[in-house]
């Protein structure tokens, strides 16, 4: 009964449970160094069974081992006094264990070491027991002296032959032999009861015999044990006529049996009357029989009122007469009724099973190491019916009468640990008992401090292929838990986020491993009583890939292919490649030849035909890829193929069904032609008109050497089939179908999938699962029957039966676990039944918020949050996370605006103190911030609300950077303030160096005061190009770097919000166009201008066109044309038609009188310029202006 305030002391006790539940206890590494140096209190490791029976035979060995440090010392009690070991010269304990020996070869009677055993191992820190072990010698007594006289007994009479074996330690097995030593027969009327008499229905003449005798067999002595023999002597009744011909079939012979109504022989009718009952333990075998005597013999059968005997746990055994479950749970109790029945009439008896259980474990309770002011809790939950009383013991005693503990409290089943402090070690004892039985479970409590120590192997070197994923781990030990942090290449703050997780036992995973993740990583573990850290090497690697891979081919008989495989991979690694065909090693021969890129197969025969892999294979990862060879016959050598080229093949024909079962049949059908090209496989489609009509399906694909195929198919359809030829250049149509065949039904032999269960309201829960395929019915009237119950709560399951994939469970209660489980059924059976899965109801809003919500360590970026958790019953859900909404109120820079917009980020722990880091806050800025709890669907309340102000950070970049160089010997630079100055600006820095090629001049340095935002630079000259680092610095420091470089020419601007246009590509390409425009009129006017020839216009018409470049004696080109009159751009013609000509000539831009120009490449050759000036004497007209002279003006 609960006190006064006891339901509120309740609610606090749930509340540290739960909390204390999520303390995580110190696991303390198997590594050798740490357990030779680690203290701990003794563990039994190995002990002897409760009920340990021994053979009188042997040596008496009591096992009991244990583990600890220091060494266990070991005592016994027995009987619950001390057992002095050293006093018996017949008793020894092994060296190391406390394992005792009990020898007789001196003497001595086994039977007197009889009793109860326990085993104490002890050691500085505490003491652990083993269980109460009572011992007992075998025994298997001699069979009572008797005399039987014979059994006599009429024909069609019941009879029971008594065999009552003597008591035995363990109890005997017993059976029925004869002389001959051969069994006794035993069937629907005569078999042996589960006490080990034998029964008969009804006697039959030949039942006489002398030799019926029980047989008990010992199975610790190996012996088996005879009673005297029963004769048997039947009185046979007389012949209804005696002329009448006697029926073979009539068990007596024709002869007066009367019939009669059937009569329970076990259960005995005169003991029980109609009812009688069983107590069954949990765990152990129901046995219940029922053997009817009658006329003709009766048959047994079984029910069980209010439920079904499920074929899965329910035997029935010695011909329906025995009942057997096997291991008994708590749904098999209930009433089990038997039916004896034949043609006179029928009779019942009912049989009330009752399911007790001895303690069985909920939740044991396991070691618990902590550090100091650590909390913890050990738990002790079982169950049993009736349930156990719970008893805590320390150190083997009571623990009420141990010495006082200030940090230990108990509350009923849990032992609360609040602030533990060195030197209250002990090994606690949890007993569970009730008077079927116990159970005794050690845990120990040990509290430690221990300096950070690495586990693994130093200085790793790790590869990894890029893309994949990698854990470096790091294990680790130390008490009070080590803070483990993770840095790369010795910089950052910590690696934890974005492609970086760690975990809490020191791995470090990367995912996604990128080039740039290649360097140094050092694992750092640290507590206040020391730091330890260690390094791990990681390389990254090029992935090994098949560049070129081998692609389907078609060849023809004696010829060459190649099939390529070009690799990629690391140049580190090294890579093998190898070839399979269809899926077995290759053979090289001659024919046969691997090269660096490729497979080339020579004089191909009709075996190279298959499936082509090449693999490629590194220590750290491969690559495959496959591609099917095809030979094709060619008309020389063969003659059966034509020369015509390779088609489909026609479709198979003549199907017919034979070897007709009721799942599978066989399907046989003739091959069409397969014109030109082997038919390689065939395909077997089938049609149903149950439930899909008209829609043909796959159903498998065969060798293209088969015609005759079995077919496995599903019950309850009516099927047809076709078949498809298939070969090298394509399918054939569909072949005739073949006839209809009906599958007989049979029940459901498939688990619906996707069972769950989840509540989508507070009050209700949803069961739901995959429907069955239309092809996984196998019968008709498909539907579910669905089973659920309250987890852990003992209740009897529910059930319905529905059609439809789901069903909703009402009026529960908000978030509680269900146990559920499925099975299909039609009317022709039940199928299997599903695992037992758990579901749980809806969940409801939380009711409680997180408290307490307080700040410490700000940063200018971060801040670490505390709260006091909110209790888990409040959360009425699945916890989800604690979820914190900050904002940012204000900047503290005065005038400065900022965005408002609520962030939200979760918390995922259950600690009883937790505890999480809010990153990426905006440095010198006001912060508000509440929490709420939320589980899958709602969130709580929300706590109190939280101010906070963040510190000075580093500045952004300037808002902006310009470059405007404004005279040949001066720069200036404008910028702006940043727009987040994370802080009091104090100024800006400026670094600069000049620029030559890819060389960099000495770095020069300029501060200013923050209202200043340009600056201009002096050009020591024209060419002179620099460039610039810009940064805003606060008193935290310089912030992001603002780079440019100066412009390439005067008047240009350059800042990162302007485009320069000089590097555009419509502005490249109009002056690339303008460009090649001008120097192709340039070139048509030099070729206009550069012709010898010059002629009046009035014998233009008179002139012939001389050979172009006509070559004379003297080496020298002539140039006539009537092109030379056409006038050119710059000349006048006159109004009668004549062209008045420029009075420049090319002539006159010789040097001397060979008209030759420079070597510079402009022209080559020679212009026969004296020629041209003596037959122009006199002709005052010069020629147009030379090409030459143009780019020379432009000079």
């Amino acid at each position: 009964m609960l006190a006064p305030g006891g339901i509120s002391a309740l609610t606090v006790m749930s509340l540290l449970l739960l909390v204390w539940q999520d303390v995580s206890s110190i696991e303390v590494p198997l590594d050798p160094k740490i357990q030779q140096d680690l203290k701990q209190p003794p563990t039994i490791v190995k002990q002897s069974q409760k009920d340990y029976i021994v053979d009188p035979r042997d040596n008496i060995i009591i096992e009991c081992e244990a583990k600890g440090n220091p060494v266990p010392m070991f005592s016994w009690r027995r009987n619950g006094k001390f057992f002095n070991v050293m006093k018996d010269p017949r008793v020894s304990m092994r060296k190391r264990s406390g394992t005792l020996e009990i020898g007789f070869r001196s003497g001595g009677r086994p039977e007197d070491y009889e009793g109860e055993y326990q085993c104490f191992a002890s050691n500085e820190l505490g003491n652990a027991l083993s269980n109460k072990i009572l011992l007992r010698v075998s025994k298997s007594p001699l069979w009572p002296k008797e005399v039987l006289d014979p059994v006599v007994v009429s024909e069609g009479s019941p009879l029971v032959l008594a065999c009552n074996p003597p008591p035995g330690l363990p109890p005997p097995l017993t059976f029925w032999m004869n002389s001959s030593m051969m069994p006794i027969s035993q069937d629907r009327r005569v078999s042996m009861g589960l006490n080990g008499d034998l029964y008969f229905s009804n006697v039959l003449a030949k039942d006489g015999h002398t030799d019926y005798s029980c047989n008990a067999r010992f199975l610790f002595t190996h012996t088996i044990q005879q009673k005297n023999p029963f004769t048997l002597k039947v009185q046979t009744m007389e012949l209804y006529n005696e002329t009448s011909s006697v029926n073979v079939t009539d068990p007596y012979g024709g002869r007066r049996v009367p019939e009669s109504r059937p009569k329970f022989l076990s259960p005995s009718e005169t003991a029980s009357g109609k009812d009688s009952s069983k107590m069954v333990l949990r765990g152990e075998k129901l046995l219940i029989e029922c053997i009817a005597a009658g006329v003709p013999t009766p048959s047994i059968k079984w029910l069980k009122k209010g439920g079904e005997l499920s074929a899965e746990r329910v035997h029935l055994d010695s011909f329906n007469k025995t009942l057997r479950i096997t291991s008994v749970s708590e749904e098999d109790a209930g009433e089990y009724v038997c039916m004896a029945s034949n043609l006179i009439g029928s009779i019942s008896h009912s049989i009330h099973v009752q399911v007790k259980a001895a303690p069985y474990w909920l939740d044991k309770p396991t070691n618990l190491v902590l550090s100091p002011d650590e909390n913890g809790r050990l738990v002790c939950r079982a169950n049993g019916n009736p349930k156990p009383h719970i008893q805590w013991l320390v150190n083997g005693g009571p623990i009420d009468s141990s010495l006082p503990n200030p940090s230990r409290e108990v509350m009923g089943d849990t032992i609360l640990f609040r602030s533990v402090q060195i030197g209250s070690s002990a090994v606690y004892q949890c007993n569970a008992s009730n008077h079927l039985g116990y159970l005794l479970e050690n845990a120990f409590v040990n509290i430690l401090n221990i300096a950070p120590r690495m586990l693994g192997p130093k200085n790793q070197l790790i590869k990894v292929i890029e893309a994949k994923h990698i854990f470096l781990d790091c294990p680790f030990f130390g008490s009070p838990q080590p803070q483990l942090r993770w840095f790369k290449n010795g910089q950052g703050s910590g690696l934890d986020g974005g492609h970086y997780r760690v975990y809490v036992n020191g791995s470090l995973e990367i995912k996604h491993v990128r080039p740039e993740d290649q360097g140094t990583y050092t694992c750092v573990v640290s507590n206040f009583l020391g730091k330890e850290e260690n390094q791990v090497r990681l390389e990254v690697k090029d992935p090994t890939r098949i560049v070129r891979a081998p692609e389907r081919q078609q060849v023809v008989r004696g010829s060459q292919v190649r099939l390529d495989c070009k690799v990629s991979s690391d140049p580190s690694l090294r890579a093998t490649v190898t070839w399979l065909k269809d899926n077995k090693p290759l053979t090289l021969d001659w024919r046969v030849k691997r090269e660096e890129e490729y497979l080339s197969i020579l004089d191909v025969q009709n075996s190279d035909e298959g499936t082509y892999t090449c693999s490629v294979k590194t220590d750290l990862d491969q690559d495959s890829s496959s591609a099917r060879l095809i030979v094709l016959e060619d008309e020389s050598l063969s003659p059966t193929y034509s020369a015509l080229p390779a088609g489909c093949p026609d479709p198979p024909k003549d199907l017919e069904l034979s070897d007709l079962a009721a799942s599978s049949v066989r399907l046989t059908w003739i091959p069409g032609e397969d014109n030109n090209s082997p038919i390689t496989e065939y395909l077997v489609q089938f049609e149903e008109d149950r439930w899909e009509p008209g829609r043909w399906q796959n159903l498998s694909v065969y060798e293209g050497k088969l015609n005759s195929v079995t077919l496995q198919l599903s019950p309850y359809l009516n099927y047809q089939f076709r078949v498809l030829a298939i070969n090298a250049v394509g399918p054939s149509t569909p072949s005739l179908p073949s006839f209809r065949y009906l599958t007989s039904g049979a029940s459901p032999d498939v688990i619906p999938a996707g069972l769950r269960g989840w509540g989508t309201m507070n009050n209700n829960m949803e069961i739901s699962w995959e429907p069955l395929l239309d092809t996984e019915r196998n019968g008709p009237n498909l539907r579910y029957l669905v089973w659920w119950r309250r987890k852990d709560m003992g209740e009897e399951w529910s059930n319905v039966t529905t059609v439809e994939p789901k069903h909703l469970v009402s009026d529960t209660q908000t978030y509680v676990p269900y146990e559920i489980k499925l099975q299909a059924v039609n009317d022709l059976g039940k199928g299997p039944q599903s695992n037992i899965i758990i579901g749980y109801s809806g969940e409801d809003k939380p009711t409680a918020a997180p408290t307490d919500l307080r700040l410490s360590n700000v940063d200018s970026t971060k801040v670490t949050l505390h709260w006091i958790p909110v209790d888990p019953s409040t959360i009425l859900g699945e916890f989800k996370e604690y979820r914190v909404y900050f904002w940012r109120e204000a900047s503290l820079l005065p005038g400065l605006r900022v965005s408002q917009e609520r962030s939200v980020r979760g918390f995922y722990t259950m600690a009883a103190q937790p505890s999480g880091i809010l990153s990426d806050l905006m440095p010198y800025s006001l912060y508000s911030m509440f929490m709420v709890v939320a589980n899958r669907g709602h969130e709580g309340p929300v706590s109190n609300t939280v101010q906070f102000r963040t510190k000075e950070g580093v500045p952004e970049a300037p808002r902006f950077f310009k470059i405007i160089q404004r005279s040949s010997n001066t720069i200036r630079l404008n910028w702006d303030q940043p727009l987040e100055p994370n802080g009091i600006l104090i100024g800006y820095r400026l670094k600069y160096h000049t620029v030559n090629g890819s060389k960099a001049g000495r770095m020069h340095l300029e501060s200013f005061l923050p209202n200043v935002t340009s600056f201009t630079l002096h050009l020591p000259d024209r060419g002179t190009r620099y460039k610039f680092f810009l940064a805003a610095v606060t008193q935290e420091g310089a912030g992001e770097v603002y780079a440019e470089e100066s412009p390439h020419f005067s008047n240009e601007a350059y800042s990162k919000d302007q485009v320069d246009i000089a590097t555009q590509g419509w502005f490249i390409g109009l002056m690339c166009a303008i460009a090649l425009i001008i120097l192709i009129l340039l070139i048509v006017c030099f070729i206009k201008r550069s012709r010898g020839g010059k002629y009046p216009v009035r014998d233009k018409k008179d002139l012939a066109l001389d050979q172009v470049d006509q070559k004379e004696h003297d080496g020298s080109f002539d140039y006539h044309s009537d092109e030379d009159n056409k006038p050119l751009q710059g000349s006048q013609t006159s109004l009668d038609g004549n062209v008045k000509e420029s009075d420049d000539s090319l002539g006159d831009y010789g040097e001397g009188g060979d008209g030759q120009f420079n070597e510079d490449g402009s022209f080559i050759g020679q212009y026969t310029v004296k020629k041209d000036k003596e037959e122009t004497e006199g002709n005052e007209s010069s020629e147009a202006t030379s090409p030459v002279n143009a780019i020379y003006s432009l000079a």
